[in-house]
């Protein structure tokens, strides 16, 4: 018989526990369920346009000021009627009261059936998220402009994938889901705000980081500021471009 050394010994009992030692636990099904919390119940709308039940309604047709005033925080001039609000040129841009950040906006646009103007001069208006990054209003339906102006453009910025306009003189929608910019110590964008944008339910901007803020002259990285939340406004641009059924989820 060969004689055991203690070397032998250890080697025995290493093996051993290792024999012991069990294998990675089997996974089932309800390992990787999560349960709680509950997902929130809200009721949708019946048509793709209708306001959820969590919505925000920011113009229902007929009262302008419970949620919007004009630039200086009075009362806006633009003209209520019909369901819809109308540009009244030359009284300016009007903004919510409210403040916002990330959101889902909801907005229909109709720019005039009667053709007035060219490019940028024909049914001109925009969208400001935070009151600061423009997504252009405009009547492109046969008329050319520059590509990075044109209707559903980031304006100045970012193209829309394609030309989704309708007719001048027909509703139009923009369904905008809006992510705000996060801010590094400096002031400068540690996440850039981020935009995705459906016009008449065509994806025209698929989750774009903007520059910066929108410029008509000069280039929107150099002009970057830290800021909070901020109003949604709607541009007068001397064109009488209507609005109606406006609505936001906070997000």
């Amino acid at each position: 018989m060969r004689k055991i050394t203690t070397v032998m010994i250890l080697l025995l009992v290493v093996s051993g526990l290792f024999a012991q030692t069990p294998g990675p636990m089997k996974m089932k099904p309800e390992m990787t369920e999560i349960w709680d919390p509950e997902v929130r119940v809200i009721t949708p709308g019946e048509t793709p346009s209708q306001a959820p039940s969590d919505a925000i309604i920011l113009f229902d047709g007929t009262n302008l000021e419970a949620e919007w005033t004009n630039g200086n925080g009075e009362k806006p001039e633009w003209i209520v009627a019909d369901g819809c609000v109308t540009v009244k040129k030359g009284t300016g841009t009007i903004k919510t009261k409210r403040v916002f950040g990330d959101c889902q906006l909801h907005i229909e646009w109709r720019t005039p059936a009667q053709v007035d103007g060219e490019s940028q001069g024909r049914g001109n208006s925009g969208v400001f998220m935070q009151g600061i990054y423009e997504v252009q209003v405009l009547d492109n339906y046969n008329n050319r402009t520059y590509r990075n102006g044109q209707a559903g453009s980031i304006y100045k910025q970012n193209p829309p994938l394609v030309n989704a306009c309708k007719a001048p003189g027909v509703w139009q929608t923009y369904d905008i889901i809006y992510t705000a910019p996060r801010f590094n110590e400096d002031g400068t964008y540690f996440t850039p705000p981020t935009i995705t944008v459906l016009h008449n339910g065509v994806l025209v901007q698929n989750n774009v980081k903007m520059r910066g803020p929108t410029e008509y002259i000069g280039i929107p990285e150099y002009t970057v500021k830290k800021h909070g939340p901020g109003s949604i406004e709607l541009q007068d641009h001397g064109n009488p471009v209507s609005f109606r059924n406006i609505w936001i989820r906070e997000l």
